[in-house]
């Protein structure tokens, strides 16, 4: 098994730690205030409040974009998870400890619910839209799609971003993550939501007071992120714990 690690209180608290904890808030929000901010200014353009096919390339383009340049802030301080199944994942796998993780989550989570309270406030009080299945499907399909696309995801983190024997692909490793997100998004926004991330998910269903299907953004992708982080951590990979996320992710 990788090097699973619950941490100590002085590598959680320290302040490279707590420097790490403010860059996930802000890469969160400016994360989430992009891709939930796409929603709204597509159905404010459109008066169409259903997701038809511009509409979906538009909200998946703007998620790639943003997660790109939220995974790149964020890396050299906090490794730019941007994403609790992200963080869960890397934990499963040995990359960071479980307190340092849950103090991720925290401030992944608080990133996603102050940027959709801004959205409202700005936006004149807008809806919030939330992630919810899509006609005929129901939950058990809606966790096995996020399952999918969240592994395809934290798969990509790993061989991109943190596995050491990466090269100069680490380079396009925040790329290669906002490609992987985008095109699950086009693949799986008309049928789960395509969410991949209980923070993307969980900041809009408090700033909206909807939690409607809101457990299936998280079980999906933490299934997804755990199997992913434990298959490449101990199949391909053969590293010992390290504090936070490898230095070039």
């Amino acid at each position: 098994m990788a090097g699973i690690a619950f941490g100590s209180f002085d590598d959680s608290f320290s302040f490279s730690s707590i420097k790490a904890y403010l860059a996930e808030f802000i890469s969160t929000l400016l994360f989430v205030f992009a891709g939930v901010g796409s929603a709204i200014a597509y159905n404010k353009l459109t008066s169409n409040a259903a997701l038809d096919p511009a509409g979906l390339v538009a909200v998946a383009i703007c998620h790639g974009f943003a997660l790109f340049v939220a995974v790149s802030v964020g890396a050299n301080i906090s490794g730019g998870h941007v994403n609790p199944a992200v963080t869960f994942g890397l934990a499963l796998g040995g990359q960071i400890t479980i307190l340092t993780g849950i103090i991720y989550w925290i401030a992944q989570l608080v990133g996603s619910i102050v940027a959709c309270y801004l959205l409202k406030a700005v936006t004149g009080g807008l809806a919030i839209p939330t992630h919810g299945l899509g006609a005929g499907i129901g939950a058990i399909e809606g966790v096995v799609f996020e399952i999918v696309i969240t592994f395809a995801l934290v798969y990509t983190v790993y061989a991109t971003a943190v596995d050491p024997k990466k090269g100069s692909l680490g380079i396009i490793a925040p790329i290669a993550i906002g490609f992987i997100v985008g095109a699950n998004i086009l693949a799986a926004g008309p049928f789960s939501g395509g969410s991949m991330n209980p923070a993307r998910s969980f900041g809009p269903a408090v700033a909206s007071g909807d939690f409607t299907d809101n457990w299936i953004y998280w079980v999906g992708p933490l299934i997804g992120g755990g199997l992913a982080g434990l298959i490449y951590g101990n199949v391909f990979l053969n590293t010992h714990h390290a504090p936070l996320s490898s230095t070039d992710y």
